[in-house]
């Protein structure tokens, strides 16, 4: 997953403590944030985008890539020395990172008065009370890190898995947040069974641990009373998700989140289990589809190009409010790479996949992931790389150099050995070819219509379409939004007025022109 920063801020009347949330990592990182400022908010608490005058400063963190990590503690050394001075706020370090580094980080860096792991998050209030009120005796009071590990219980059941109660009770206010609140992220399972050597996942976010369908249908379908057009179901492998049911029952009688069961058969198509009904992802997809009307555009991240059956495939195809949209991570074009970092598919496999995308999906935009400068990777295998993206019509591929992590295989088992200049050179490389893929890729669209969802008025100027067609270039205003198969748009509006209306809707746009990143097109006449 891409890394993205976010800060919720949601302005009230409340006479709580002030805090400031600032979010790095992937979508689940971003829905974690989420729900925990609805648990807050509701709790009285009051939010804020400055974070020097905030009560409470809260980093929800990623421990996927270095850079974030960076960030985080710069920004953690600053309220140090502001701590110093007298300033008066309560740090708190949610998510991956805190997991990882435990309750030792706390002994390093004392300045930190909570440390919460993503398990762990419902008890988040509890924390922060405490070190409020000074009841900080020892680590025990000020981290709750554990919770993960817990979890890894085959027998897990709801009634154990107090993490489901952020879920069900969220709190979702449709006049917040971008897109006028009416895009939202469901989760459908958490935590991940993979163990690629490079990734820290299945350490800090724990098993996979999959949501009753029921639930989520519930989810989306109260989402869309509120006003929401656009959800997204997350997932660290998203189309894993299977639920046994019958296996995990509380005393009320309602199904129970559960452990994830495995998959291990590359496109089967039935992964059943014996004897039992299972849920599997396309029967959920369709479930969404049909029960939920008012949920215009259903997208899904992230995929794994393991266990990708020809269903979902079928149910994307005969569903039109399924948008075509999927992000499957190849991370190498080389065999003997994908083996070192434990991927599961070979090369040929992951092809093979991409062919069943395009024949049953000829329109689907396919987004991956690239890492460069693993361990042992040579001239050769990172050519064979550059050749996987020249041959897929990847929309984009988010490119990564290799960074070992803390808590992976990857750093106790293999050296760090590919140099830092040769890992810059490969990345600007391989930018360089995806440019002229994805270029391929959006000058296909000149001359399509699309249905963009309209996410946020851009920060560019407007590109000139309204001056030279529609004569209101003078207070023309450029939109963005995104096609159904991901692809940005951008398009001009007469006036602020006008703009302001369609955020958060879905117009019709006819694509004029078209480079690497985006499109560009104007409103389709009816």
């Amino acid at each position: 997953m891409p890394c993205l920063m976010a800060t919720p801020t949601i302005n009230d009347t409340h006479t709580g403590p002030l805090v400031y949330l600032e979010t790095f990592g992937c979508q689940m990182n971003e829905l974690d944030s989420e729900l925990v400022t609805g648990h807050l908010h509701a709790l009285g608490y009051r939010f804020t985008p400055d974070r020097d005058t905030a009560d409470v400063v809260l980093f929800n963190t990623c421990s996927v890539r270095e850079q974030a990590e960076n960030k985080v503690f710069s920004r953690i050394g600053r309220l140090k020395q502001e701590k110093q001075a007298g300033r008066h706020v309560t740090i708190g370090l949610l998510g991956c990172l805190a997991e990882r580094e435990g309750a030792s980080l706390l002994a390093r860096q004392p300045e930190i008065d909570v440390l919460c792991g993503p398990g762990e998050l419902d008890r988040l209030p509890m924390l922060l009370d405490n070190a409020m009120k000074g009841d900080l005796v020892d680590w025990h009071d000020r981290a709750a890190v554990q919770g993960n590990r817990s979890r890894r219980s085959a027998t897990l059941s709801a009634a154990e898995d107090s993490l489901e109660s952020l879920d069900l009770a969220r709190a979702f206010d449709p006049d917040q947040g971008g897109s006028h609140g009416r895009s939202a992220y469901v989760r459908i399972t958490r935590g991940c069974n993979k163990f690629c050597t490079y990734c820290v996942v299945p350490n800090t976010r724990g098993a996979e641990v999959h949501r009753p369908p029921d639930t989520i249908v519930d989810e989306c379908r109260a989402l869309a009373e509120q006003g929401v057009i656009e959800i997204t179901l997350l997932g660290q492998t998203v189309n894993h998700y299977m639920y046994v049911h019958g296996a995990a029952v509380g005393a009320d009688g309602r199904e129970q989140a559960q452990i994830g069961p495995g998959l291990t058969a590359f496109g089967k198509k039935d992964r059943g289990v014996a004897g039992q009904r299972v849920t599997t992802f396309a029967d959920l997809l369709r479930r969404i589809h049909e029960e939920v009307p008012g949920i215009r555009r259903l997208r899904f991240v992230t995929s794994y190009p393991r266990d990708f059956g020809d269903d979902i495939l079928d149910v994307m195809h005969d569903s039109p409010r399924i948008c075509r949209y999927l992000h499957v991570p190849a991370q190498s074009g080389s065999d003997r790479i994908l083996k070192l970092m434990n991927r599961g598919y070979t090369v040929g496999q992951y092809r093979d996949f991409i062919d069943r995308v395009i024949d049953r999906l000829p329109d689907a935009g396919i987004a991956g992931d690239i890492i460069v400068g693993f361990p042992t990777e040579t001239d050769e295998d990172f050519e064979l790389t550059c050749d996987l993206v020249r041959s897929v019509p990847f929309k984009n591929n988010f490119v990564f150099k290799y960074s070992p992590r803390p808590g992976t295989v990857a750093i106790d088992r293999f050296p760090d050995d590919v140099a830092e200049s040769v890992k810059r050179e490969r990345i600007n490389t391989l930018l360089d070819i995806q440019s002229e893929v994805s270029r391929e890729v959006h000058e296909r669209e000149i001359g399509q219509t699309h249905p963009v969802y309209v996410e946020k008025i851009s920060k560019s100027k407007s590109q000139g379409a309204g001056k030279v067609e529609l004569g209101w270039a003078e207070d023309a205003v450029q939109l963005s939004g995104r096609t159904p198969g991901d692809l940005i748009t951008v398009f001009d509006v007469p006036g602020a007025a006008v703009a302001d209306s369609m955020v958060g809707t879905i117009v019709d746009i006819d694509i004029i022109r078209a480079a690497p990143r985006l499109l560009w097109g104007k409103v389709a006449r009816p």
